[in-house]
């Protein structure tokens, strides 16, 4: 759906999250570019297939609901249920944005990808922290301290051409929430972490930290930047 055909009632940050969501056809659950038990010990098979499969599920089967929903509001030209419906689209809209990203910037401990970052996305770490180490000892920080649920994200800024740390509560999609465009995120809902590290929420982003795929994070840096 795109902004222009939307009534100037709509939000400024609803416009931002639709015209930055898929729009043609029905939305569907991503397969995981590796196994269900892939990343253990960091994060367990149960975690994994529950998280996948319930979880992300749920958002996109929501978010196809609410999208209907709108349609039907659009043609009517229902202002009042087009309003109405910006909650779910966000929250459905955000959750299935969200874990598509954080699925692809993850990959198997102790591969090729966890082992840094190269090129652009290192200069620019180093321009921005001055070290990974700095970068780190900021983000995961940041992310544990968010209050409930949520996201912490390293995010791109193209007005200032620099990298950025940013949390985001719920399921607020970065980019429509802080115009910040993602590079890499860590999931602080706690069905992300439960069932492996019950309350303790750092111990669970420390380990998170470790299977980042920093390949998947520069190209994303490459993208950003173009």
């Amino acid at each position: 759906m795109q902004p222009s055909k939307l009534p100037k009632e709509i939000s400024k940050s609803s416009q931002a999250w639709l015209a930055a969501a898929p729009s043609s056809g029905t939305h569907t659950l991503p397969d995981l570019p590796y196994d269900y038990n892939a990343l253990e010990p960091v994060i367990s098979e149960t975690t994994m297939r529950l998280h996948h499969t319930k979880h992300h599920n749920a958002y996109v089967t929501n978010l196809n609901a609410s999208l209907e929903k709108l349609d039907a509001a659009m043609a009517k030209g229902d202002v009042s249920a087009i309003i109405a419906l910006q909650g779910a689209l966000r929250f459905n809209g955000g959750g299935h944005l969200n874990h598509t990203l954080f699925w692809e910037n993850l990959t198997p401990p102790g591969s090729s990808s966890t082992s840094g970052p190269t090129g652009a996305l290192k200069q620019a770490i180093e321009d921005c922290f001055c070290t990974v180490e700095n970068l780190q000892k900021q983000f995961i920080p940041m992310t544990i301290g968010v209050q409930g649920s949520g996201w912490g994200w390293l995010g791109y800024n193209k007005t200032t051409h620099r990298l950025e740390i940013a949390t985001c509560a719920n399921q607020d999609p970065l980019q429509a929430t802080t115009g910040l465009l993602p590079i890499f995120g860590i999931d602080v809902w706690e069905h992300a972490y439960y069932v492996d590290y019950k309350n303790v929420r750092p111990d669970y982003v420390n380990s998170a930290w470790s299977i980042i795929n920093w390949d998947v994070a520069g190209k994303r840096f490459d993208d950003a930047t173009k």
